[in-house]
This record gives structure tokens, sequence and C-alpha cells, in this order.
């Protein structure tokens, strides 16, 4: 058969229910042949077959529809019933069941929910028999119902399927571009942050330029901030995970710690910010990771935390591994927005406008997993508490990556 009809016959084929329901049509009525049937103007196609007369047609067979009854039942949008073909009045003399030689023919139409006409649920057998029963017309009816609204239901979940692909390419691809541009950020901000600095060297004397460039350079460390939490959040969605570079030098660490809090110390020079650090050991970290994740955190605590009470920073590595703690003194986080607090998108609510993305706590938690290690938060009356604990083996180092470069899922 021309396979413009196939999609058909797989969708009757895929309703489990339609082998039961021809099998009950031909126990019920006593009648030996029933099909479900595709019928257009110009087509007539088996889609389901139950032959017990040796009718001789089988699945995806065809009649010529201009020499069946469907023909005229899709044209009428009414089902046919011929107990006995010689004594109906109408169909007597009919040519089509003297072509086909059947006495008795029960016909109902399969409707789609929009009012289409997909096709027939038929019988025949070259017996008369009883079929103009309600009960039996009703069985027909039901089973008809049925088949439509199983069609409808494969053609919408099709549907759905269809729009679910689209969107995951359209994610796909904006979560390329999201990464592809907050990688071409990274070096004009770069450019713009070393320039602010050596201006601030210059006019070191000059105290309205340096509140100036003061406020610049934290507003370029805000968008330093957002360009890597947005690549890395793409990043992760695209399922390459985070890249680590892992790195066994304590003095290096605790510069990189340093630097961090200087960073955010001059940004907002009107926060105390405590910090205490005690590397005595080399854990391997990437320490570009682990910066970043300590900005996200302290950024946090100056975003949420009481403007009259310090951050408070330590961080302490020894044999067992790096223990960095954030704490910050305020109203405690809600239980329900806790219990996200390391989701995408997630914030807190404490009554005030706070910039951001809601993705500085999501990163954080991926940098500390992609170090095997944990990220814990705790919150109560007297301070909110971010705990980085890496305690267990890193991770193995590739071979194939002799620079200890690593690419983790987190």
């Amino acid at each position: 058969m021309k396979s413009d009809y196939q999609a058909d016959i797989d969708a009757i084929r895929r309703i489990d229910a339609v082998p039961t329901i021809l099998d009950v049509v031909c126990r019920t009525t006593g009648m030996g042949f029933a099909a479900v049937a595709r019928v257009t103007e110009d087509r007539w196609v088996a889609c389901s077959v139950l032959d017990r007369i040796a009718f001789g047609l089988q699945r995806g067979g065809e009649l010529k529809v201009e020499t069946t009854i469907c023909h005229e039942i899709r044209q009428s949008g009414y089902p046919v019933i011929i107990n006995n073909v010689v004594e109906d009045p109408l169909y007597c003399g009919h040519p089509t069941p003297a072509m086909y030689g059947f006495q008795s023919y029960i016909s109902m139409p399969i409707l789609r929910k929009d009012g289409s006409f997909f096709g027939t649920l038929c019988a025949i057998d070259p017996k008369p028999a009883k079929l103009k029963d309600p009960e039996i017309v009703g069985m027909f009816r039901l089973f008809a119902e049925l088949i439509a609204a199983h069609l409808d239901s494969v053609d919408q979940i099709a549907v759905s399927e269809q729009l679910l692909a689209r969107e995951r390419a359209f994610g796909a691809m904006r979560e390329k571009f999201i990464a592809v541009l907050g990688h071409d950020l990274r070096n004009p901000l770069a450019s713009v942050v070393s320039g602010t600095k050596m201006l601030m060297r210059k006019h070191e004397a000059e105290p309205e330029s340096r509140q100036i460039l003061l406020l610049m350079q934290g507003s370029l460390l805000r968008m330093r901030g957002l360009i890597d939490n947005i690549a890395d959040f793409a990043r992760s969605r695209l399922g390459s995970g985070l890249t680590l570079d892992l790195q066994a030098d304590a003095h290096l660490l605790e510069q990189t710690l340093d630097q961090v809090v200087d960073e955010l110390r001059t940004a907002h020079p009107d926060r105390p910010i405590i910090a205490e650090f005690s590397v005595k050991h080399a854990v391997p970290v990437d320490h570009g990771r682990v910066a970043q994740l300590l900005s996200n955190l302290i950024g946090n605590a100056l975003s949420y935390g009481d403007v009259a009470k310090p951050v408070r920073v330590s961080a302490k590595a020894d044999k067992s591994g790096l223990e960095l703690v954030v704490e910050n003194g305020g109203a405690p986080i809600p239980a329900e927005t806790l219990a996200n607090l390391f989701e995408p998108f997630a914030r807190g609510d404490v009554g005030r406008n706070v910039e951001g993305l809601g993705l500085g706590l999501f990163i954080a938690s991926e940098i500390a997993k992609a170090h095997g290690g944990t990220l814990e938060v705790t919150s109560d009356e007297s301070s909110t508490r971010f705990v980085l604990d890496i305690r267990a083996a890193p991770p193995a180092q590739k071979n194939s990556e002799p620079s200890g470069a690593q690419r983790l899922n987190g």
C-alpha cells in the first residue's frame, strides 16, 4: 500500500485495546470478520483486522472505497446496521453485499474530537446476525469513541513531544549563547578592572577621584561575579560541568583568599569584613574556583546580613582538608527558603531590594561538589553560617590532561 497511510496504521497498532475490541465484537455478535478501517474520499485501508471467515483482508490491505458501505457512512456520518441483507428494504438490492458475500453488516463511524471522520469500526459475516439491538449498537458506539479518544491522545502526545523537542533545542541554543556571551565579556571587563586599579594608584591623594573609582570598582566586581555565575550556570546546564585546575600550594591559597577579601573590602568600605586564615597545609584545590566561591559567599553575606554587624570569614587548611566559613549577623533565613537555598535563581527575601540573579549560592555549591566537598548552611537568630568542607580525597587527575585540569559534573 502507499506509505501515506502508514502513520494511521501505526497509530491504531499502538492502541493495545484494539485486538481485544475486535475479539469482543466477533464473540458478542457471532460474526467472523471485524476491522478498524481508515476511510477517506478515495481510500479504504484496513488498520487492524480479525478474520475468522477467510475473507482475505489483512492489515494494510485496501478495498475500493466506492464499493464499500463505509464510503456512504463517511458522507452521512451515521452508522449502518444490517441484520439480514435479503430482508433489508434499503440494502437488499445494494451491490456491495453481493460483491463481498456478506448477509450481516455493522459499521460505526470513528469521529475525532474535532469532528473529523477517521474511519469505521465494522464487522461482516456471510450469515445473518441479530445486530439491531441497543446493547450491540451501544457497544460499537462505545468502542468507536474509545478508539477515537486514543487517537486524539496519540496526536496530543506527538504535539507535546514536538514542542518539548523544540523547547529543548531552543534552550540549548540559548544556554550556548549565554556561555559564549559570558566568555566574550570577561576580557573587556578584565581590561576595565585593571584600568580602574591603575587610576586608583594614580589618584591615591585625591579623595574625590578615589571615591568615584571605588564605586566603579565595586560595580565591576559585581559585573565580574554575575558574568562568572551566568557562564558557569550555562556550562552546567549544557552538561560540560565545571572545569577545575587543581594545585596544592598553601601560600597561593592564602594569597587568593586575602585577595578576595581585600577586593570586597575596597568595594564596600563601609562594611567591616573580619578575616582569619590559617593555611598550614597544601590542599589540592582550584584556587580560582575557591576565590569565586568565597566571593559569592561574602557577597551574599553583604547583601543579606545586618549592615551593623561584621561579616566574619575564616579558613583552616591542614592534613585533613580545607574548611572555609563565612558568617554574618541578621535575621535568620526562613525554613522554606533554606530548603532550596542552593537551587538556581533561589533568593532570600529580607525586605529590601537586593541585586543579583540568585545564582551565586548555586555556583558555590557546584564548586564544592566538583571538589568532592560539601557546602552547608545553618541560620538562627544569632547568625547565618556557610561552611565549605573539603574532606574527601580530591578527584582523580586525568592522565590526558598533564596541566591538572579536570572536568567534573557538579
